[in-house]
């Protein structure tokens, strides 16, 4: 074997090394660039506070319903509201749900000692409007069942789709705002109509991250503004019968519903993270095997 054959195997060899090398430190410096982006993210994350305990625990969780779109009783996500109202009242509760967050809504009605004399089943429905009062179809859970006549409790589920942060105008994809929702009796019989009904309504959220983040975002997001409207006004409203709202002469309508942490809408997302370390380990890929498949200098 010639010197310049040894020469030429051993510098190959080197340059094999030094581009594994290369390559396990790409890899390295990738893992270290995910490990601290979720790290970031984990710091960015809000940790609850006593008072959010408290909200989570139902402490300060509204206690009554409005009755229609305009007097329709704030409450947060991992709240638990409650109200006492009749059957064949209209419920109305309102919620913010932000972009990228997908919303279930659990509601359970339960019927005292009093109401077990009844005198049929009855059928109730929760349905969920977003910030235009558009109704908001669910992909999962039953959000329409029937309480039958032997029967004290029942409990309702709705899951929307995810909230987009930006859609198309001919679309109705859900947007980040309010989401109202409204809990009824849609089928009983005449007498058993006016019963006294105790109902719970809880919301939780579950954020999809950055596979639902779109390009693009809402100006505003959709959420009520503030207005001082008679009890007359409200019954007028929704054409339903009161008795499950505020005992007040006049109701101030939901206003300022926001998350805790304010609207994220536009915000950074995972998605970047993701797309700038595969930007990163890509071109490093490229850096090594370039060095690996440069031909020998003679």
């Amino acid at each position: 074997m010639t010197r310049g054959s040894r020469t030429t195997r051993g510098f190959r060899r080197s340059q094999v090394s030094r581009a594994a090398g290369l390559f396990t430190g790409s890899l390295l410096a990738g893992v270290l660039l995910l490990g601290t982006a979720g790290s970031a993210l984990a710091d960015e994350s809000p940790t609850p506070s006593a008072g959010a305990s408290d909200d989570s625990d139902g402490a300060e969780a509204p206690t009554e319903a409005g009755t229609s779109f305009r007097t329709a009783t704030a409450f947060r996500p991992d709240q638990r509201a409650t109200a006492d109202a009749s059957t064949g009242d209209y419920l109305y509760w309102v919620l913010p749900v932000d972009a990228g967050q997908r919303a279930t809504v659990t509601a359970k009605v339960s019927l005292p000692e009093s109401a077990a004399a009844r005198k049929g089943a009855a059928t109730w429905q929760v349905d969920v409007y977003d910030g235009l009062r558009r109704r908001q179809p669910c992909v999962h859970g039953a959000q329409t069942r029937a309480l039958a006549a032997d029967a004290r409790e029942v409990e309702l589920r709705c899951t929307l789709r995810t909230v987009r942060a930006w859609a198309e105008p001919w679309s109705d994809d859900p947007l980040p705002g309010s989401y109202y929702v409204r809990l009824t009796v849609v089928n009983a019989q005449e007498e058993d109509l006016g019963l006294p009904v105790r109902t719970e309504i809880e919301a939780s959220v579950a954020d999809e991250g950055g596979a639902a983040a779109v390009d693009g975002r809402l100006a505003v997001p959709l959420t009520p503004g503030r207005t001082t409207v008679s009890q007359s006004d409200s019954d007028n409203d929704s054409g339903d019968s009161s008795g499950a709202g505020s005992s007040d002469g006049a109701r101030l309508a939901a206003s300022g519903v926001e998350p805790e942490d304010g609207w994220s809408s536009g915000r950074w997302t995972d998605r970047w993270l993701w797309t700038v370390a595969g930007g990163v380990l890509g071109a490093l890929a490229g850096i090594a095997g370039y060095t690996l498949a440069r031909p020998a200098r003679r």
